[in-house]
């Protein structure tokens, strides 16, 4: 679960306080800014800032709104008023005259919000991103330095943020156009895309499921972003720098991908170097990207992690670093604006007056010209579908130890799919602890003996692959995604490659490279994207159920359909039994191989033929192999969030009062079961023992029941005599009321399911579902989300490319 944000986060915010407002007044240089203005500032007059009602949540909510209001005012102690919107009413922006101090407002809406400025290259314009007063809805507009031509460029009901100007006259932004919320939170995503000088010609150049953000351009020409991803790994450790040109081709990243835990926002060049300087915002990143100041040397490579060094001093927190030189900083946070050296040493050189209390001063950036990036010619071609990917030899790569040249004959090719909505900062009902988003199988490609392939991928779709082998079993996975933009051509050395190396040794031409790309084959008979009840269940039903039902339970194992109340008996069986292995939520990106997936699943030797009577036909065990690669979730459908799941309020004094002898720690008694090693003074943890489908079968009933009264008698003693016990009967009682609202309520797999008002609102915002729904109509989720997700798919002739 999310929960930064909240009062710890304030409470460090306000601590630091007392560091941020020291040093010199505006309007009186002190010694510092006196030292650079007779140095790396003696061409530079004025800065440009931002002044706003900052954003009270996560580092990445600071527009747009949450999908359910009422759930964030719960969870985050505000009112619903308070919460609804990601952002306050309040914005101006300014320039700052560094030697006399002086401050005028270029542009000032007291309801409204401005942020994100950038100066053109000559100097004279600022491109920037604001909220007029009164709207909802954050968008490019252009406007001379001295407050004249304002000037909008983009519109819509999206927001628009973060431009920031390209060579070749284009502008790269941040858009919640990509209409998709974060994976593991109740607010919008933004994506990169560009648009031409006059806010034309929108074209979508990133398609991750979360955040990519914080653009700006390199000298050479490239443009450097933040990227925020989780494929099979930790939802809040991997927020690292990545690169593209500025036409979305050649995405790849440039430094920390390999190192969980710090979030790098905001970075910007270093004049007259290769390094970078960014915030590096800690943990899963604080409000408005406060962190520490910190520079990159990329010289070494993107992995290693002594190439990162922080400028700023221990318990000082800034935001929005910008380089003059590499000991010349401006930099912003509550305190006001500064400038620092490279040293760490730092003097305030304005604040907001105490009129302004509610604003906070934001994006210091010099007025001055400067020389455009070089123009790196286009790789895209908007008439064709598809990219090609090309893999040198996929034996060459980190953590491929003991896999055997030849051994892998094949790619699975899934896709990662957005999210339309979402009500929580955790994974349910979609997994128990794993993935946070479904996949979806698109099919597979070959792998040429030598370790080579070449073959096509649609567009500016995120995709990412499983190495097969010869029975399909998963050899290694990447965890992480991969994007190709139309026409373009792009390849990698080998399998998790280290970014610094080429091929170790010479040999006769690439097999793959002989032929045309192929083309990923479908694996016909199977779905594409998987639905536990619906896909696995009936395979269980027909080869399982037998032996392990809720009465038989052969190796105390019961794989019936029921609902629990979250998910169903089976399918937490299959999860908390470990019989599957489908790439944890934990911050780790490069499992070693046969680690993850199908090859590591024990659910795969149960069906392969050798346990009792289970003899599964070939497309019964495909469709469990892709079940498992695909992340083995539980609902096939983003319908399914936020709504039917009821838990049991169970009587947890009665049961520490009966049970707590032997269950109030952790119990490792065999007879006990692995199933009952758990805390009973976590309420959340004795859910699944609940069968909502069928109370009586619930296995908290069951197992202290007395084997004479229909229990399982599994508990010394028999602590329920007969069902008349009044605690029996509590608990019961409990099981049943969550049972009548699940009944009342529905569940995605259950007949007369209608998701909740925010999917279907969200759906009808986007165009999928119609507006004049009625509340009683029928509606298809999983043909909703299908419609929902080819919405983004790109087809030449309907995004009007030649």
């Amino acid at each position: 679960m999310e929960t930064c944000g909240g009062g710890l986060m304030r409470f460090v915010i306000l601590l630091g306080a007392s560091f941020w407002v020291a040093g010199a007044q505006a309007g009186s240089p002190g010694p510092l800014l006196r030292r650079l203005l007779d140095g790396p500032l003696a061409g530079i007059d004025e800065i440009v800032f931002a002044a706003r009602v900052s954003g009270h949540d996560h580092w990445y909510v600071n527009f747009g709104y949450y999908s359910d209001d009422s759930a964030v005012a719960r969870t985050q102690g505000f009112s619903k008023d308070t919460v609804w919107r990601g952002y306050g009413e309040g914005g101006r922006l300014c320039r700052l005259n560094l030697r006399s101090g002086r401050v005028e407002t270029i542009l000032d809406d007291p309801r409204g919000g401005v942020r994100d400025p950038q100066v053109h290259y000559d100097g004279k314009k600022i491109l920037f991103s604001y909220r007029k007063g009164g709207e909802h809805t954050y968008h490019l507009f252009e406007i001379n330095v001295d407050g004249t031509g304002l000037r909008q460029l983009t519109d819509g009901p999206d927001d628009d943020i973060e431009p920031t100007y390209c060579p070749d006259g284009s502008i790269v932004f941040g858009s919640s156009r990509c209409r998709r919320f974060v994976n593991c939170w109740y607010s919008r995503v933004t994506v990169l895309y560009a648009c031409d000088a006059d806010g034309g010609n929108i074209r979508m150049l990133s398609s991750n499921n979360d955040h990519d953000n914080t653009a700006w351009m390199l000298p050479d020409g490239r443009v450097l972003y933040m990227r925020w991803e989780y494929v099979d790994r930790s939802q809040v450790h991997f927020h690292h720098l990545w690169t593209m040109n500025p036409d979305g081709s050649a995405q790849s990243v440039f430094f920390g991908n390999q190192f969980p835990g710090i979030v790098m926002l905001d970075a910007k060049p270093i004049p007259g170097t290769d390094k970078v300087v960014a915030s590096f915002s800690p943990g899963h990143g604080m409000p408005e990207h406060i962190g520490t100041v910190s520079i990159v040397d990329p010289e070494t490579g993107p992995d290693r992690l002594a190439a990162a060094r922080q400028v700023s001093r221990p318990g000082q927190l800034y935001r929005d670093p910008f380089a003059v030189t590499e000991d010349c900083f401006f930099v912003a946070n509550r305190g006001g604006i500064f400038v620092m050296d490279g040293t760490g040493a730092f003097e305030r050189i304005y604040a907001l007056p105490p009129a302004d209390a509610r604003l906070e001063c934001h994006e210091p950036r010099p007025i001055v010209s400067r020389p455009r990036e070089p123009v790196i010619s286009s790789r895209v071609h908007w008439s064709k579908p598809a990219g090609r990917l090309f893999l040198s030899d996929i034996y060459e790569g980190r953590n491929m130890a003991g896999v055997r040249r030849g051994e892998i004959k094949k790619l699975l090719v899934l896709e990662q799919l957005p999210k339309p909505v979402n009500f929580s900062g955790g994974m349910e009902p979609l997994s128990i602890g794993g993935t946070f988003t479904l996949a979806r199988v698109l099919g597979t490609v070959p792998v040429d003996p030598d370790g080579s392939a070449h073959f096509e991928v649609p567009a500016i779709r995120s995709v990412f692959f499983v190495a097969l082998d010869e029975d399909d079993l998963a050899v290694k996975r990447m965890q992480s995604f991969h994007t190709v933009m139309p026409g373009e051509v792009a390849g990698c050395v080998g399998c998790h490659e280290h970014r610094t190396h080429t091929p170790p040794h010479l040999r006769p031409p690439i097999a793959a490279t002989r032929r045309e790309p192929d083309q990923i084959e479908r694996i016909e008979g199977v779905p594409d994207v998987y639905d536990f009840p619906r896909d696995i269940q009936p395979i269980l039903d027909r080869h399982c159920v037998a032996c392990h039902d809720a009465d038989r339970r052969e190796g105390g194992i019961d794989l019936t359909g029921d609902h629990t109340p979250l998910h169903s008996v089976s399918y937490t069986t299959i999860v908390l039994r470990g019989l599957i292995s489908d790439g944890r939520n934990l911050p780790v990106g490069n499992r070693a191989p046969r680690t993850l997936g199908s090859s590591a699943s024990r659910l795969m030797e149960l069906i392969d033929g050798s346990h009792h009577d289970a003899k599964l036909s070939e497309r019964e065990k495909t469709i469990v192999r892709l079940w498992i690669e695909t992340s083995a979730t539980y609902p096939g459908t983003y319908a399914s969030l936020g709504c039917g799941m009821y838990p049991v309020f169970l009587p947890i004094g009665r049961l520490q009062t009966r049970c707590g002898a032997c269950h109030g720690g952790m119990a490792n008694d065999k007879k006990r079961g692995r199933i009952f090693q758990l805390r009973f003074g976590e309420m959340e943890n004795l859910n699944f023992l609940c069968n909502l489908s069928r109370p009586e079968k619930s296995m908290i009933l069951r197992a202290p029941l007395a084997r004479a009264a229909g229990g399982l008698g599994l508990c010394d003693g028999d602590v329920f005599a007969d069902a008349s016990d009044p605690d029996y009967r509590a608990v019961l009682g409990a099981i049943r009321a969550s049972a009548d609202k699940l009944a009342q309520g529905k569940r995605f797999d259950m007949p007369g399911f209608r998701p909740n008002e925010h999917y279907i609102r969200e759906m009808q915002t986007f165009g999928i579902l119609p507006s004049n729904l009625h509340e009683d109509e029928r509606i298809d989720v999983y043909a909703t989300d299908e419609a929902y997700w080819r919405s983004f798919w790109y087809v030449p002739a309907a995004w009007g490319a030649e």
